[in-house]
């Protein structure tokens, strides 16, 4: 009985047990890899990231160092720039008018990121429950920030307008003489900071949602088997696990609350006196309106690095908080 076929190695055994040797298997062949497709794969990506690299490159970066550049010269757009060294820097120290649109423009910020962080935090713990209009109630929190700064501050400014604004017009019903708000240094930045929270802390709101949604649930019910309250719950679970979102929040606002000029503008335009003149106003009073270019870069590199300075404090404040991680 002949037995069947089997292959052992380099030997085949075939009905009587003997040994036929085969040709050596040829060694496989190194993989030779085509380039050329993954040269068509690149210049493919590089053709999509082209138009967005344009951009970044002719409306970021090439403004970017014209302003460093022009910060070192005087310039007034009618003559020849001219080297200036650091005269332009010196002036802008000297100038008291660079401190105190320094101090509001942190005033701002103070009045602005707390209030805006809290409340958004606040409405996403309350949109994070499921409803039946909880969908609309999401939609219309968001509804303000899709509106131009522009057309908004133009909107509040009528609301607040002294006899005929809504504001006024409410106090008025309860007996109430309303301020001539955006004319009063003591309210003009406070009505200015509640435009800009009142636009975008639905936007905050939005990530929030996304980093609440991220916790576990069974996070919470082990908590609440050990028996932590609904507040001890928030304060050591909720809040330690948002910290990347909250970060994110904190950093992109201050960002922007220092970079804050069309509310001002149309609102304010700086006023009244000089309570509401932040740094970019300032900067566009001294550019687009006294034509000293050069101080006006120089004052734009200014804010740039106290914007870096503040936003590293913040990376490292963050840093060191300890932070859950969810497996």
């Amino acid at each position: 009985m002949e037995d069947e076929g089997v292959v052992d190695g380099d030997l085949i055994m075939t009905g009587v047990a003997q040994d036929v040797p085969v040709k050596a298997r040829p060694a496989p062949a190194k993989n030779v890899r085509n380039r050329a497709p993954e040269r068509k794969r690149y210049l493919a990506a590089y053709g999509l990231l082209a138009p967005s690299l344009f951009g970044v490159v002719v409306f970021l970066l090439i403004p970017v160092i014209f302003v460093f550049v022009l910060s070192f010269m005087k310039w007034n757009m009618l003559n020849a720039p001219a080297f200036a060294g650091f005269s332009n820097y010196i002036d802008a120290f000297k100038y008291e008018g660079a401190w105190h649109a320094l101090v509001v423009t942190f005033w701002y910020v103070l009045l602005n990121i707390p209030a805006q962080t809290v409340l958004a935090l606040g409405m996403a713990m309350l949109m994070n429950r499921r409803g039946r209009f909880t969908a609309v109630i999401r939609v219309l929190c968001v509804l303000p920030y899709l509106a131009m700064p522009v057309a908004m501050g133009v909107v509040w400014q009528w609301i607040f307008a002294p006899s005929t604004g809504v504001v006024n017009t409410l106090l008025h019903l309860i007996g109430i003489t309303g301020p001539n708000w955006l004319n009063s240094p003591g309210w003009a930045m406070p009505v200015v900071a509640f435009a800009n929270i009142w636009q975008y802390v639905g936007y905050n709101m939005l990530f929030f949602l996304a980093g609440l949604a991220a916790i576990p649930q069974h996070v919470y019910e082990a908590a609440s088997i050990d028996g932590a309250s609904p507040w001890k719950r928030f304060w050591f679970v909720t809040l330690p696990l948002l910290r990347p979102t909250m970060l994110f929040v904190v950093v992109t606002g201050v960002i922007g609350s220092f970079q804050v000029f069309d509310t001002v503008y149309v609102m304010t335009n700086g006023g009244p006196g000089t309570s509401t003149t932040v740094m970019n106003i300032l900067i566009y009073q001294n550019g687009f309106e006294g034509f000293r270019f050069g101080t006006a870069s120089a004052l734009s590199v200014i804010l740039f690095l106290i914007i870096l300075v503040v936003t590293l404090v913040q990376f490292n404040y963050f840093q060191k908080k300890t932070v859950y991680e969810m497996m």
